[in-house]
């Protein structure tokens, strides 16, 4: 859930010009491997600005290496996201979103979107996991984050160009379709923390980016994963039983020769339920590659 003081303010313990152009970042990267398969494990953050220099190093020498690319999903084309969205997220009858929520956190919905210049209008009905993901997007894209400098961008432009084959461990219908599945009490207490997370955006970005680009993957994993640990129902749902199905991907995988580099979100690599606890269970370990 986004969490954080202001766009301005630098991460706590970054120093004032942290982000400026071409600051080095060394991200977390694991390996996996036997005989003859090897698998490397990186976390990402899905936005980013410019100005950090991550695909290099350690990330671009394993990337090279590799067969294959594995994302968490493969994006479809926007004309079939934008109608998924409106088929999985919004709904076209019965009340509005706002008239569904408890009255005491409509003001503070109606507030938000005031805030961010949406019309109370354009999310009358979407569902509230669909209000929720939108909200803790948009702010995030008006301080200047960015999809295509995320590293799934990048990484994806590079298979391209090199003609390496990219798969996905998900669909976008099933991203979807873990939300569409929580009941409706806990998507409204999802967008109730997003909701009241909203004015710390700035500097909750800032420290996920700060600790990302240091690989320190505990930072993280906490700052993350802190709506998952508020609401475990929520986290078992979209955190620890996708680590999990990963996990058994993995360990699937390792039977096949070849090199394959896995680039998923950074906070199913962190904490308890992280994707290297899962491959434990699977007498597989995942060793940090050190750079």
């Amino acid at each position: 859930m986004a969490s954080a003081q202001t766009a301005a303010s630098p991460a706590p313990g970054a120093p004032a010009a942290a982000f400026t152009p071409m600051v080095d970042a060394d991200p977390a990267l694991w390996v996996v491997k036997d005989k003859d398969t090897t698998i490397y494990l990186f976390g990402t953050i899905h936005v980013l600005k410019p100005g950090l220099s991550w695909f290099d190093e350690a990330v671009k020498t394993a990337f090279d290496k590799s067969d294959t690319l594995v994302l968490e999903l493969v994006m479809p084309d926007p004309a079939a996201m934008q109608a998924l969205v409106m088929k999985t997220g919004f709904t076209t009858s019965g009340p509005t979103l706002t008239e569904r929520l408890p009255e005491p956190y409509r003001s503070a919905y109606t507030d938000a979107l005031k805030g961010l210049g949406i019309p109370p209008a354009a999310l009358d009905r979407a569902k509230p996991w669909t209000a929720a993901i939108n909200l803790s997007l948009i702010p995030v894209l008006k301080l200047g984050y960015d999809p295509n400098q995320g590293p799934e961008h990048v990484l994806a432009a590079a298979a391209a160009a090199e003609h390496k084959p990219v798969i996905g461990l998900e669909t976008a219908a099933q991203q979807f379709g873990y939300f569409d599945s929580l009941a409706e009490p806990l998507q409204i207490k999802f967008l109730e923390m997003t909701v009241r997370d909203l004015p710390k955006t700035g500097s909750e970005i800032e420290r996920m980016v700060w600790s990302w680009s240091k690989g320190d993957p505990d930072a993280l994993g906490r700052t993350l994963n802190e709506g998952m640990v508020e609401q475990p129902e929520i986290g078992k749902i979209l955190l620890s039983d996708r680590n999990a199905r990963w996990a058994t991907w993995i360990a699937e995988r390792m039977k096949k020769p070849g090199t394959v580099f896995i680039a998923v979100g950074a906070g199913h690599l962190a904490g308890g339920q992280s994707v290297q606890m899962w491959l434990r269970k699977h007498h597989l370990k995942a060793v940090r590659v050190r750079y």
